[in-house]
């Protein structure tokens, strides 16, 4: 494999690594940001999914424009709007100028979803795509990791209390830290060659033999030019299919499984899990520096089984991940709500006169009070406190009142996120791109990759008010129940694609 090759492609995934920070950063930021602004549920959840949101319309809009100027162009405009966002969301003053930002962030990891995908595999070749496509599923949860560490590492300086880091601005240290790797992959960027595919569909075909030659010299150039000629054929005809076309009955059975996978692989939580992570593991009492070093714990698990997932899929079959993962996410967050109804919570004298940071006797009402769930327990706090008060303080509060099995939920949290890391995550992206006859698969995968995004910013929307009107044991039931729906859903309906060539997926699955 040409070591020029594996540079571009992963300079080109940076914006995958990017989104990953970018999701896992939010989750620390929200602990002193959202007291900071006093934001309420509606309002927290739109801070956090506001970038989701922004990315359904950038990956509406970002394959088309990349065909009219280029993907190299719009991939540099990815770079500089991430670096723009890491610094004003820094810099906000306010919680419109924090989601405007963040929004502004959304519209380049939408658009880097999209399109890095797309010229990893038009400058690879044949027999390397898939190792180098998943550079960005790989980037993309390291990304999560390098977030998560990032956060802990600030809230441990700000804890210590011997820096120059606050509670009021060490949340803008969390954010603007991701300017550092924006702006090198905007000056990376500069250093990789236009994609030969899309100079060839603009004629300009001497240029993608160089940059061919380049990297892999005349022989193997010239059988890349003889593929990319007949992939353009293929996608003119792409481009002339009509979107109301997927539904004919042939294809039915086959849009049918891809979006129950697209659905399932954001309804079951995962981002709910990843974006409220710190926030998540605060519920189960264990303070807040230990939120903050469990999310190194989970981010690491999600890299060891991303990994796994990249050596086993070719070799036990996409079905038995699926089914195995699916099965295991049902069960670990069956297993956190049960762990979250076990618990209680009691404040005493002794712990209401330990809190320094605001009035404490306001609580003295409640001591010795004993409440078997926490919307009661916290509905209390928030009436003798007030929102703002109790929200900037809700670590420290529920380390001093709960009593549970966080062991339990810690395990909970942690396979699901293993058992996701090695079969929705990354499988439900690779049988996509093996269903779909190629006539049909870019508009089929764009399509699916719209209702799985809008799926992801609607529950990290809605995770919060769950939080708050539901409580933890019954939200993580609802999620809990709906993968174990999923789970006999894909039993029943799942195919097999391992060691099946194109051709034969398509004779076996689309209906004549």
């Amino acid at each position: 494999m040409s070591k020029k090759v594996v540079f571009i492609a992963f300079v080109v995934s940076l914006g995958g690594f990017l989104f990953g920070f970018d999701a896992g950063i939010i989750s620390g930021v929200m602990s002193y940001a959202g007291p900071e602004f006093n934001l309420n549920d509606t309002q927290t959840g739109w801070v956090v999914s506001s970038p989701s949101f922004a990315a359904m319309i950038a990956m509406l809009i970002a394959g088309r424009l990349s065909d009219i100027i280029g993907r190299k162009k719009i991939l540099i405009l990815v770079a500089f709007l991430y670096a723009f966002s890491a610094l004003s969301s820094a810099y906000a003053t306010s919680y419109e100028m924090l989601y405007i930002a963040r929004m502004i962030g959304g519209l380049a990891f939408g658009a880097a979803l999209v399109l890095a995908p797309t010229y990893i595999a038009e400058i690879s070749s044949a027999e390397n795509r898939g190792k180098l496509v998943s550079i960005q599923q790989l980037n993309i949860v390291l990304g999560f990791f390098a977030a998560f560490l990032s956060n802990y590492y600030f809230n441990k300086l700000n804890t210590e209390g011997n820096s120059f880091l606050t509670d009021e601005n060490v949340w803008r240290w969390m954010l603007g830290v991701e300017f550092i790797p924006a702006i090198l992959y905007f000056i990376c960027m500069f250093f990789v060659p236009k994609s030969p595919r899309w100079l060839f569909s603009k004629g300009k075909l001497q240029e993608a033999k160089n940059i061919l030659n380049k990297l892999y010299g005349e022989k193997l150039a010239a059988i890349e030019i003889n593929s990319i000629k007949e992939n353009v054929k293929e996608g003119e005809k792409a481009e002339k299919i009509a979107i109301v076309e997927l539904l004919k009955p042939s294809l039915r059975f086959i849009l049918m499984v891809g979006l129950v996978l697209g659905i399932l692989q954001q309804i079951t939580g995962i981002n709910a899990v990843y974006f409220y992570a710190t926030s998540i593991f605060k519920q189960t009492g264990i303070g807040n520096d230990a939120s903050f070093a469990s999310g190194i714990l989970l981010s690491s698990t999600t890299v060891v089984f991303t990994i796994i997932a990249i050596i086993l899929i070719d070799k036990m079959g996409r079905r038995p991940l699926l089914l195995v993962g699916m099965a295991g996410i049902a069960l670990s967050l069956l297993l956190c709500a049960h762990g979250f109804n076990q618990a209680t919570y009691e404040l005493t004298p002794e712990n209401i006169s330990k809190f320094e940071n605001f009035d404490s006797s306001k609580l003295n009402q409640f001591a010795n009070k004993k409440y078997d769930n926490d919307l009661d327990f916290k509905n209390d706090m928030k009436s003798a406190l007030g929102n703002q008060v109790y929200t900037k303080n809700e670590g420290a509060i529920l380390e001093a009142a709960t009593n549970m099995n966080a062991t339990l939920v810690l395990i909970g949290i942690l396979g699901f996120i293993a058992c996701f890391a090695f079969s929705l995550g990354p499988v439900m992206w690779v049988m996509l791109s093996e269903l779909y006859p190629i006539k049909y698969r870019g508009l089929a995968i764009g399509a699916i990759g719209f209702v799985n995004s809008f799926i992801s910013w609607l529950v990290q929307q809605i995770f919060p008010w769950e939080l708050s009107t539901l409580g933890n044991a019954l939200t993580f039931l609802i999620f809990g129940l709906i993968a174990l729906i999923g789970f006999f859903i894909l039993l029943k309906i799942l195919p097999e694609t391992k060691g099946k060539s194109l051709e034969q997926i398509e004779f076996e699955l689309v209906k004549n």
